[in-house]
This record gives structure tokens, C-alpha cells and sequence, in this order.
């Protein structure tokens, strides 16, 4: 049995490694402000003799000395998320996930953590054209949010040369399925298309839709957290994975491919419109990753492609938000 700190474990991704590892008999601490994640998502474990909630915000130090108390392993996913929400407030989303991250890192390695284990995001890639996207080749960042992820994983470097503190970054492509959460002005996209389709309404498109992006189930996310956490290759270490499929979809396919399965459930979606409106500012046209790293040194085999996972999410949305 591991004792494992998830930040940010009552959210979408969080929540579903908390699950998880509590499922593989490890004692799990979960850290979260509840400010982006729900209570709910992990009410399902309060009776659980392996389950800790401490309710406090990683931008507080001994807030995260006392969460680090006594941990095996950190899974680092607290972050405030989205573009858009950073560039309309960039200090809030660099107060959390630069100076958070940074305290997370220093009560990681006063606890003498074995292991720390971040997200990282595909956001890093920037302007960079290139494609697929290789974890060595980026370009320079669109938004205050891209920032900020590149910032973690230099300093995640630092900490690793400096203080001998193992970590590995993740580099997420647009993470999606159950718990995630479709309501907010900064809900991703598939949820958010989800829950309109479902109440008849028509989504918006950003753009053309030809835009595309290498959505990556949750399960997929899980398995890297896992072999980046145990991984005993030392060459695994201190370094980052793109955590994706390695297949890319455009928005316009995503989008009609919902109304597709959601028409399943409800024949009355299939009627729905779907409308393009402007581009989103900071928005990278394409996302394609190459996952040859991740299978190399850490063993990755994705086990949910785009449409498989789609099909998964749909019916984990139709039987938890309908009528809301």
C-alpha cells in the first residue's frame, strides 16, 4: 500500500485517480479549495478508512507541508485550467499555478517525497507548427495559462537537479469523460456540447471546425499516472510524456459524433444544429501527439481510442445529468 497525495482530487481528473488508487488498496490524501472541484465527486469515498480530505488552497505553504506529512507520492493536479480564464485574469492563474506548484514542490521535497508526478499540459507546444507533437520541440506559448505549464515543468527541472526531487510531468491533450464537468463559463468542450445537445440546444463551434485536437480519455490518463508514479526505470524519470492517443479529431467530427451517440438516448438531438461562431483567441489550430516516448520508457498502450472513449462518456453523461 502506497499513501498517495492527489491536489486537486475533488476535480475531474483528480477525482478519478482518487477512485482509482483507492480501488488498488492505496491510502489516498486528497488536497483541494473545492474552487474548480466538486464535493461530490469524492463524497463517494468519505466512509472509505483509506480516504483524507484536507480542504485548503496550494497557494498556502503550510498548507501543503502538512498535506506532504507522511506521503509516498505526490500526483500533483491542482491547477487553475482553461486559456480563457487566463487571459481575462493572468494573476490569479499564475498565483496558483506557478507560486502554487512552487510550494507543492518544496513541501514535496522537505517531506522527501519519492516521487513527484505533475500535469503538464499540450498547451506548452505553443506557436510550434510541427507535427506530431515531440516532448523536446516547442514554440513559444499563446496565452498566460501555456505560460504557466511551461514555468512547472522548469522549475519541476530544478527541483530535480537541485535537490535530487523525482519528477515527471505529464503533458495532457484535451483530457476528457466522466466527472467532467459541462457547467461554468470555462467548462471544456465536450461536456459543454454534451449538456446543450441534451437540453436541445446548439452548440457553438469556435471557428470552422476544422481545428483539431488529440482527445484523450480519462482511463488513458489514469494508466500514465500510474507508470510514471511506480515506473522503477531511472531512465523514466525527471523528464515529461505527452499523455494522449496519438490520433487527432476535428471539432466539427467531435461535434457531430456527440449528437450521434446522444441521438441514441434521445432522437429529438439528432434534430439538433450544430453553428460555427469566431475563433477562440490563444486557441492552437491543431494538436497530434507523438506517445513513442511514453510506450518506450514507461510501458504506455493507450487502451481507449477517441471514439471508444466518446461512446464511454456519453453514457456516463446520460446517466448522471439528465434532467439538469
Amino acid at each position: 500500500m502506497k499513501n498517495i497525495l492527489i491536489t486537486g482530487g475533488a476535480g475531474f481528473i483528480g477525482s478519478n485517480l482518487t477512485e482509482y488508487f483507492l480501488n488498488q488498496g492505496h491510502s489516498v490524501t486528497v488536497l483541494d479549495n473545492f474552487s474548480t472541484g466538486h464535493r461530490h465527486n469524492i463524497e463517494p469515498f468519505f466512509e472509505n478508512p483509506n480516504f483524507r480530505l484536507i480542504e485548503g488552497d496550494i497557494r498556502d505553504l503550510d498548507t501543503c507541508r502538512k498535506a506532504c506529512e507522511s506521503q509516498d507520492y505526490v500526483l500533483h493536479q491542482a491547477a487553475l485550467g482553461s486559456v480563457p480564464r487566463s487571459i481575462e485574469d493572468p494573476i490569479t492563474s499564475n498565483d496558483v499555478n506557478v507560486s502554487g506548484f512552487l510550494n507543492m514542490l518544496v513541501a514535496a521535497r522537505d517531506s522527501k517525497i519519492k516521487r513527484f508526478v505533475y500535469a503538464a499540459s499540450s498547451s506548452t507546444y505553443g506557436d510550434s507548427e510541427s507535427l506530431p507533437k515531440v516532448e523536446d520541440v516547442i514554440g513559444k506559448p499563446l496565452s498566460p495559462y501555456a505560460i504557466t505549464k511551461y514555468v512547472n515543468e522548469l522549475y519541476a527541472d530544478v527541483f530535480s537537479k537541485t535537490y535530487g526531487l523525482e519528477c515527471i510531468g505529464l503533458r495532457y491533450f484535451n483530457v476528457f469523460g466522466r466527472k467532467q464537468d459541462p457547467k461554468g463559463a470555462y467548462a471544456a468542450v465536450i461536456p459543454k456540447f454534451v449538456i446543450q445537445l441534451m437540453n436541445y440546444q446548439s452548440p457553438t463551434i469556435n471557428g470552422d471546425g476544422t481545428y483539431s485536437r488529440d482527445f484523450t480519455y480519462i482511463d488513458n490518463v489514469i494508466q500514465m499516472n500510474e507508470r510514471a508514479m511506480l515506473t522503477d526505470n531511472p531512465r523514466a524519470v525527471n523528464t515529461v510524456y505527452n499523455t494522449a492517443v496519438g490520433d487527432r479529431t476535428t471539432i466539427k467530427e467531435m461535434a457531430y459524433l456527440l449528437r450521434e451517440y446522444l441521438s441514441v438516448y434521445d432522437d429529438k438531438i439528432s434534430d439538433v444544429e450544430i453553428l460555427n461562431g469566431p475563433n477562440r483567441l490563444g486557441d492552437i489550430p491543431h494538436s497530434l501527439a507523438s506517445i513513442d516516448k511514453a510506450k518506450q520508457y514507461l510501458g504506455y498502450r493507450p487502451t481507449h481510442e477517441f471514439k471508444a472513449g466518446l461512446k464511454e462518456a456519453v453514457e456516463w453523461y446520460v446517466a448522471n445529468l439528465k434532467n439538469k
